[in-house]
């Protein structure tokens, strides 16, 4: 995996509104791998944070989302994924 790829897993991962079923559809990780993941890329507080910022959190997850969430991330926040 190239540093821009995990750039922007890490990016995703750390959006509040951005489902981990996005980050599987564009990059193939499922949540386990991206809690491994961040795991492996982010310094032990880093991680002990983020662990604590999505665990439970609804907008994570696709199937718990409310119907009044209807988009995944910030129109300004598209950005193109390198090859």
């Amino acid at each position: 995996m190239n540093q821009v790829d995990a750039s922007r897993i890490i990016e995703m991962a750390w959006e509040d509104r951005t489902p981990f079923e996005a980050i599987q559809h564009l990059y193939g990780l499922t949540e386990p791998e991206v809690i491994k993941f961040m795991r492996t890329y982010l310094k032990s507080g880093s991680f002990k944070l983020w662990r604590a910022r999505v665990t439970g959190r609804q907008t994570k997850h696709l199937a718990l989302r409310s119907s009044e969430v209807n988009r995944g991330y910030c129109p300004t926040q598209y950005k193109q994924r390198s090859k």
